[in-house]
């Protein structure tokens, strides 16, 4: 079902539209939170990081989202009474950004997001040989495919709330999810995806 996704029936938001709309489902929700990325480059120039990281000031950037670290995992003390589930498709090589962002969330990881982490190479195998959509699901209660512009910059989102539809698109992101590996693992033993001040660093990456 998830290659139905672009043609189901949707309302598009704008980039502030999408994140009003947002935050009143996940505020309600009783179950779980999803999210599927598959892009391999964003741009998030808002993040004093990511400005970092685009400057080309890997230890800045690193220093940044260290210095940030109550902040980064605040969601995880927010979300009350519902899992959160993140699954990371990626590319090999590596690019920069998936370097900077898996840095990023393994705080959220050793808060208690549970995120996963699948090599795009694995995807044929498992019966998918299309683009996978940018998601965010919430409960059967809403699904948005999330729209980008062509150098990563956040321009919107189909918001889908045919309930039928989601649950079997979760259920497909729910068996992607299990085909992959979980964040922290992945990252101490694939260690050419850590940013490179850290690569040749060793013990856990916390």
């Amino acid at each position: 079902m998830l290659s139905h996704i672009a043609h189901a029936e949707s309302q598009t938001l704008s980039s502030k539209g999408y994140l009003e709309d947002f935050w009143p489902y996940f505020r309600e929700l009783k179950h779980a939170f999803w999210k599927l990325e598959t892009y391999q480059n964003f741009r998030e120039p808002e993040d004093a990081s990511w400005r970092a990281l685009d400057d080309g000031d890997w230890a800045e950037a690193v220093r940044l989202i260290d210095e940030r670290r109550a902040e980064i995992q605040q969601p995880l003390s927010d979300a009350q009474g519902f899992t959160m589930r993140r699954l990371r498709i990626v590319d090999k090589p590596y690019t920069s950004y998936v370097q900077w962002e898996l840095y990023y969330i393994r705080l959220r990881a050793l808060a208690g997001e549970d995120i996963r982490v699948l090599e795009s190479d694995s995807l044929p195998a498992l019966g998918i040989a299309y683009r996978l959509p940018e998601l965010v699901i919430l409960d059967s209660v809403v699904m948005y495919e999330v729209l980008y512009t062509d150098d990563g910059t956040l321009s919107g989102a189909r918001k889908i709330v045919d309930s039928a539809l989601i649950d079997a698109c979760r259920h497909e992101v729910e068996k992607l999810f299990e085909a992959g590996r979980e964040l922290l693992p992945y990252m101490n033993s694939e260690r050419s995806v850590l940013p490179p001040p850290l690569q040749h660093t060793s013990g856990l990456i916390v």
